[in-house]
């Protein structure tokens, strides 16, 4: 009777375990499941390296090409190469001169940057694409980017917008944003001559973002392994309590 309580035991604790894991592993694919935007930096004034992550293709139809539209608070960016995919700037007339903190104007901005894939990108496979910017000088603003997403059959607009105190994962099609955070001592240290901190990096950005799903993925598998080491732990408690009930057991039968 006693090995049965334990059995018991041990099965609903591994059932347990087995039934958080999956929760969590779902966690997961929905937060690496869109297109979606990961900062190196996120502070006002600082020089930013940007990853879009396409995650997948639309209804399985691989990726042909990606445009990334960019908010009206960036006047320009600096595209990373890729070398599966050609790369173009598209530019748009400003209504009026715009001045910068620089002293200079402008009279014209970069309002999208458009990546065609060589080979088209199949469903199932993932790549990264990378921009270098300086995040403007506006903390608690959060910069939008939306994002077409055209494949050889169809093409996801990856544009919607949450709601004030509503989750962007609830959305179908969040497009890929980020919110910019308080100036730290360094942010604008970096990168005085546009670019050269930017572009010596922009290497190794590359390679690493073909970890990088984009925002919430990170936080999800952090979370993952939080969690099941939790789950370890609560396993090794509960075999050590059902131990000692038994040994207790034994004691009182002699």
């Amino acid at each position: 009777m006693k090995h049965t309580t334990f059995r018991r035991a041990m099965n609903t604790g591994a059932a347990v375990t087995a039934s958080t894991a999956v929760l969590l592993l779902a966690g997961v694919t929905a937060a690496s499941a869109h297109v979606g935007v990961t900062p190196d930096k996120t502070e006002a004034n600082s020089y930013a390296l940007l990853t879009f992550a396409v995650p997948h293709g639309c209804e399985s139809s691989p990726t042909t090409k990606v445009t990334i539209t960019l908010p009206e608070q960036i006047d320009q960016v600096t595209p990373t190469v890729n070398p599966n995919w050609t790369v173009a700037k598209v530019t748009e007339k400003l209504a009026q001169p715009k001045k910068l903190a620089t002293g200079n104007s402008i009279t014209e901005r970069t309002s999208k940057v458009v990546y065609t894939a060589k080979t088209p990108l199949p469903d199932g496979y993932r790549d990264t694409l990378v921009l270098s910017l300086k995040v403007p000088d506006a903390a608690g603003t959060t910069l939008i980017f939306p994002t077409l997403q055209n494949c050889e059959k169809g093409q996801t607009d990856w544009s919607q917008v949450a709601k004030e105190g509503q989750d962007p994962e609830t959305l179908d099609a969040p497009a890929p944003s980020f919110e910019i955070t308080a100036a730290s001592a360094t942010s604008s240290e970096h990168g005085t001559g546009h670019g050269t901190d930017q572009d010596s990096t922009a290497t190794a950005a590359t390679s690493s973002a073909s970890t990088d799903d984009g925002g919430a993925s990170g936080r999800s598998w952090a979370g993952l392994l939080a969690g099941l080491a939790g789950l370890v732990m609560g396993g090794a408690a509960l075999f050590k309590s059902v131990r000692s009930r038994r040994a207790a057991g034994a004691t009182s039968a002699k």
